[in-house]
């Protein structure tokens, strides 16, 4: 047996106390008179005899109470595997899982509520002199230092649902960087959660080998659960007034079937669409839904589920921006083309701006989701870094070369944009033998597939030669590139094997070119994405925003608003948020009083999959793990305690003590010397 402070045994010594009480407590004696001595000696004898008997029981009492009492403050204990580290002062980090996944209810109430009442109860198994560290999914600053026990129990108290949702290596991580500093001290680790099986990849969690780790599960009710994971718009450009589709991507998370799940779609607060679905267990199910009278501006999009008693995932928020042209920047050597003209002249939703090759503004590049270039016979090194730039960064780029063109300059920029670039000029009669259905250029052009299509003429044209992989839109003989489309970054290049002209061939009067060329632009939008995902994405991308020292950029929603850091790239503004927003929802970027964009954040879709990891499952992803405690309906702390001292006999103690203390009242109350009757003589 071992003592946790032995230096209270020290105490022992008010043993001496009853001791000399016992031996200097003489009673003195009543005289008493009587004519025949013999039967008074005869009863004092008795008396006295049971007087002893009782005195040195209650002397024994006394001495065993005061002993046990000593013993239980010593904190005696039979070793355990830990209990070397008895009696140093320990680091303990302890983490609170607090993702939504922690709102499940369980006989005890939600998973936080107990969380934090555990947590509580491992710190109780300490003593008063070990520091604390809290620890919870935000990875605040404020929790990256130790705390007493009452601070510990405090900053407890004041946790609250997060969205943020980490794996648990970094949550091992997060706890190791810390402990770490901790030198001499004997560190220990815990996290408490549920264990959702989304927490873990299928590598095993790597951690310090010096740090003890526990892992206590808390378990939680089964529960069915459906959620929209993602949305996506199948037109990149969206006109005033125009129809509108839209894929929703419904995800039934538990292990039976969900039956005909409410959905609404809201745009600006009206109704748009509503639905009720069916799905089958742990299956993924795309549904399109249809809507229109859209008004130009930007658009706040909700998808709305009725799905209980899981409901921290049934709002799904989006937004785009329906704008009231397309700008389309056309770059050519000096002489406009009348062909682009005319095309982009058709339908006044598309603003053409013509400029000559000399006189771009290269700063306004990232404005055009399109940029045609037509006619130029030599493109200068600036305008082919910009446009290299231009479309690395999401811009559409169309080029249709010169009659005459420098074709080792052409080469040079083509690669660079890795497209097909003109290798030599080929003439002769030849016709167009096929144009590709399944590009999404063609895609719902026609209403059913053209049997023998007139397709384009040609006198004469280039070769086109490419190292990339591209899509071809029209083919001639022999599989040979015509029109075709490549992608480069986050944007897209198409390059023509003929310039616009007659000499060439009827490419620009013939009935395609005009539905193509303005299909593509319809393509070429590149406008933000239609949300984020909090505690995912770390930061934000929009369009060029042109800021001063005395302007910031602010997101707001409701009273609520934060200034992200913002950084300029070409072609970009980035926002970081970090960890500022805590709130889904759709948020304003304003720069002073004017409205920059329009932001969606949702929470992170994997808190919503309520599978959990069994014990032997963590036992072999987490091999460091000493231990792997379930919680039950009693108190962790003696748990706790007999893992990293061993069994703990202080509570014996404390019972023995009060026991022998009982019993001293009950020699002192019921034990009687009382006299005995005088025999009389016969």
């Amino acid at each position: 047996m071992h003592f946790l402070y032995p230096a209270f045994l020290f105490a022992s010594a008010a043993l001496a106390i009853p001791v000399i009480i016992h031996l200097f407590n003489f009673r003195r004696y009543q005289k008493v008179y009587f004519s025949n001595v013999q039967f008074l000696k005869e009863i004092q004898e008795q008396q006295a005899s049971r007087r002893n008997l009782k005195e040195r029981l209650i002397l024994a009492t006394r001495l065993l109470a005061i002993l046990f009492l000593v013993l239980a403050f010593a904190r005696p204990y039979l070793p355990g595997n830990n209990a070397a580290n008895s009696g140093k002062q320990q680091a303990v980090s302890i983490f609170v899982d607090n993702s939504y996944s922690m709102q499940t209810l369980n006989k005890e109430g939600t998973l936080l509520d107990e969380a934090k009442r555990r947590a509580k109860e491992i710190a109780s198994a300490y003593s008063i002199n070990d520091r604390f560290q809290l620890l919870t999914q935000d990875f605040e600053g404020k929790h990256q230092r130790l705390l007493s026990r009452d601070e510990f129990n405090d900053a407890v108290d004041a946790v609250k649902i997060s969205p943020q949702s980490r794996s648990l290596q970094q949550i091992a991580d997060r706890q190791q960087s810390l402990l770490a500093e901790q030198h001499g001290d004997v560190r220990t680790a815990y996290i408490l959660s549920d264990f959702q099986k989304n927490m873990v990849d299928a590598k095993a969690i790597k951690t310090d080998s010096t740090i003890r780790y526990n892992l206590v599960q808390l378990k939680a009710s089964e529960l069915p659960n459906v959620a929209v994971d993602s949305v996506w718009m199948l037109t990149a450009v969206h006109r005033p007034g125009e129809s509108e589709k839209m894929v929703v991507k419904l995800h039934n998370y538990a292990d039976e079937k969900a039956e005909k799940i409410p959905l609404k779609l809201i745009i600006n607060n009206e109704q748009k669409a509503l639905g009720a679905y069916t799905l089958d267990p742990r299956s993924v199910q795309d549904d399109t839904l249809s809507f229109s009278g859209l008004q130009s501006g930007w658009q706040r999009g909700e998808i709305q589920l009725q799905d209980n008693p899981v409901t921290f995932d049934n709002q799904f928020y989006f937004t785009f921006n329906v704008k009231q042209q397309l700008p389309v920047l056309v770059i050519d050597g000096g002489t406009e083309n009348s062909f682009l003209k005319a095309v982009f002249g058709t339908d006044p939703f598309f603003a053409a701006k013509r400029v000559t090759d000399g006189n771009v503004d290269y700063a306004s590049l990232s404005t055009y989701p399109m940029i045609v270039v037509s006619d130029i016979k030599t493109i200068s090194t600036g305008l082919a870094q910009q446009l290299r730039a231009y479309v690395n960064n999401g811009g559409t780029l169309a080029v249709f070369p010169a009659d005459g063109a420098d074709l080792t300059n052409y080469k040079a920029f083509l690669q660079s944009v890795n497209a097909a670039w003109p290798a030599q000029l080929v003439t002769g009669d030849a016709k167009v033998s096929a144009i590709n259905l399944q590009n999404t250029v063609f895609k719902n052009m026609f209403e059913s597939n053209p049997q023998n299509p007139d397709l384009p003429a040609i006198k004469k044209y280039y070769q086109l030669s490419s190292a990339a992989r591209g899509e071809s839109l029209m083919e001639l003989p022999g599989k040979q590139l015509f029109w075709s489309g490549y992608n480069c970054g986050k944007g897209r290049v198409y390059v023509s094997a003929v310039p616009l002209n007659d000499d060439y061939s009827n490419l620009q009067r013939h009935a395609l070119f005009v539905p193509v060329m303005l299909r593509m632009a319809l393509l070429s939008g590149h406008d933000q994405p239609l949300f984020y995902t909090l505690g995912k994405d770390e930061s934000v991308e929009v369009s060029p925003v042109q800021i001063n020292d005395k302007q910031v950029l602010k997101l707001s929603k409701g009273d609520r608003a934060i200034i992200p850091d913002v950084r300029r790239q070409e072609g970009a503004t980035q926002l970081f948020v970090s960890d500022q927003l805590q709130e889904t929802g759709i948020y304003d970027l304003k720069r002073q009083d004017s409205l920059v964009s329009v932001i969606a954040f949702n929470d992170n879709r994997k808190e919503s999959d309520m599978s959990y990891l069994a014990a032997s499952d963590l036992k072999q992803i987490f091999p460091q793990a000493g231990n792997i405690l379930q919680a039950g309906p009693g108190s962790l702390a003696g748990e706790v305690a007999q893992l990293n001292f061993g069994l703990q006999l202080w509570k014996l103690c404390i019972i023995l003590a009060l026991i022998f203390l009982g019993a001293e009242i009950l020699l002192i109350r019921f034990y009687k010397t009382g006299k005995q009757q005088v025999p009389q003589a016969a």
